[in-house]
């Protein structure tokens, strides 16, 4: 199986309809306060128009249960992306209304991950964990790395077969090496393809796919 490639961050349809053209898995869109903050109305605009085989992802930060099935539905969107407290049962609350379709995917942020990755392993309504970094100031698309050393000993040497998304200042430059050393089953990316923030570069974006891909195809033949 290749690996699961997620462009987080897409503020226009140019830009998710590029990835999708590029061979993304998945286009992610922030309703969170951020630079690359969109509207439910925008994404509505961007998602209708895109491939109905690419997933389209919401990234949502302690949003409540209305306020994220609210936003599922206006914006079509086919899976969520949660920097929500874990252990708060929203999950399966998310699952209740929104059926067993909706891609789930838990953030946690390295540091404290190997405390909190337990729980949401133990989630069965969480489909993915997408280990990230942050900074004083932001919960994501930081453009900062963490010790994928570290990680590759603790966070992503899970015996239980959960899946695992690196993110955190990945690049063209680096993702080979991040997914040589971590093994993951997909990979996450916003600003190390970005010419601006909330706006893509297309070479980069090509290259990050293209670059993840056949570091995944190595790992498979090794």
């Amino acid at each position: 199986m290749s690996i699961w490639v997620k462009i987080c961050g897409n503020t226009s349809f140019e830009d998710a309809w590029l990835a999708a053209e590029a061979g993304a898995d998945a286009v992610g869109f922030v309703l969170a306060p951020s630079p690359r903050r969109v509207t439910a109305a925008q994404v509505a605009a961007i998602t209708s128009r895109l491939p109905a085989a690419i997933e389209k992802i919401g990234v949502f930060v302690d949003f409540s249960l209305d306020e994220i099935e609210t936003s599922v539905r206006a914006c079509g969107l086919t899976g969520v992306q949660l920097h929500s407290a874990i252990g708060s049962g929203l999950p399966a609350k998310l699952r209740e209304r929104l059926g067993p379709g909706l891609r789930i995917v838990q953030v946690v942020h390295f540091g404290v991950a190997t405390q909190n990755a337990q729980s949401s392993v133990q989630d069965q309504d969480v489909d993915a964990l997408l280990v990230d970094s942050r900074s004083t100031t932001a919960v994501g698309g930081t453009g900062i790395t963490y010790d994928w050393s570290v990680a590759a000993r603790t966070i992503f040497n899970s015996p239980n077969g959960q899946k695992l998304i690196a993110a955190g200042g990945l690049s063209p430059d680096n993702v080979a090496e991040a997914i040589a050393t971590l093994c993951p089953w997909g990979v996450d990316v916003v600003s190390g393809v970005e010419a601006a923030p909330g706006r893509k570069d297309p070479d980069k974006l090509r290259a990050f796919i293209a670059k993840a891909r056949a570091a995944a195809t190595r790992n498979l033949q090794i």
